[in-house]
């Protein structure tokens, strides 16, 4: 693994990847600091049940790219991180959390760390009570982080559609919304507010359930979510999701999500191009 780390270092131009073990919690996992060039980077901490390390250090080096894109894209004075911890059995998740707030601490303000897919309020403060480079889940903290970034997808999945049709009447779209989490619950909120007819789609029936009944929305099984007739498809979970097969069956107009690295690779934004597809990139509406 670690000819592997360093091959991927040699490849992307990162200027440290990390590699996490801890005894005691179990944790293993990566840290992938990719420019601080222009400041510190930025990043969240996910936590997901990776096939492999392998697809785990892919996919951190991948996420701390992008942030490097996304801070340059709003001026920031600030470069891209990421941490990802492979969820499996016998992780003790408040032991894990606690061990990666003292090594945020130990690289003692280069990486500025957050929330992301499976790390909220509850890990977090894990986190902060190890080192000050976190973001605060209390109310000294920058506020609802996923409901910001519910607007700004909001804004831009409006923009398209006005781009696409001219004006916008939001009673007569659809948009499927893949992941009902954080940010995906709160936008089919908005989207409902706004009288749009909202189909959502998450690997926790529980979660959808409970989201179906807050916002009276429509569930469909995530196996049909591509094949869904609607405006707007709306990435909210995982990256990689839109690739050579989901592509073809993809039945929207325009593809505007939260969720990072939304292409498995930037062909794929040709060939969504190619079927005449709109896609707004992800960068620029969660940054």
């Amino acid at each position: 693994m670690s000819v592997q780390i360093l091959d991927a270092m040699a490849r992307g131009g990162f200027e440290q990847v990390l590699a996490l073990h801890d005894r005691e919690s179990g944790l293993r996992g990566f840290i992938a600091l990719h420019d601080t060039g222009c400041g510190p980077a930025f990043g969240g901490i996910r936590r997901w049940s990776y096939m492999d390390e392998q697809r785990a250090l892919m996919d951190c080096l991948r996420l701390s790219r992008a942030m490097s894109h996304k801070c340059a894209l709003v001026g920031l004075p600030a470069g891209g991180g990421k941490m990802v911890i492979l969820d499996r059995d016998g992780l003790d998740l408040e032991l894990a959390y606690r061990h990666v707030g003292r090594v945020v601490e130990q690289l003692g303000g280069s990486f500025y760390t957050g929330p992301d897919v499976g790390t909220g309020d509850r890990e977090l403060a894990w986190v902060a009570a190890e080192t000050k480079f976190v973001t605060s889940p209390g109310a000294d903290g920058p506020g609802d982080l996923p409901q910001a970034t519910c607007e700004g997808v909001f804004a831009g999945m409006a923009e398209g559609l006005r781009h696409l049709d001219g004006d916008l009447n939001w009673s007569d779209k659809t948009v499927v919304i893949q992941g009902l989490g954080g940010v995906g619950s709160r936008l089919a909120r908005k989207l409902a507010e706004a009288g749009a007819r909202v189909v959502g789609a998450d690997v926790d029936p529980e979660r959808a359930a409970a989201v179906k009944a807050a916002h009276q929305i429509e569930i469909v099984d995530p196996a049909r979510e591509f094949e869904i007739p609607c405006d707007v498809f709306a990435p909210c979970a995982m990256g990689g999701i839109l690739h050579d097969l989901t592509v073809k069956r993809l039945q929207a107009r325009l593809v505007a999500g939260a969720a990072n690295n939304i292409l498995a690779r930037s062909v794929h934004g040709d060939q969504l191009h190619q079927r005449g597809v709109l896609y707004i990139p992800d960068i620029a509406l969660n940054s």
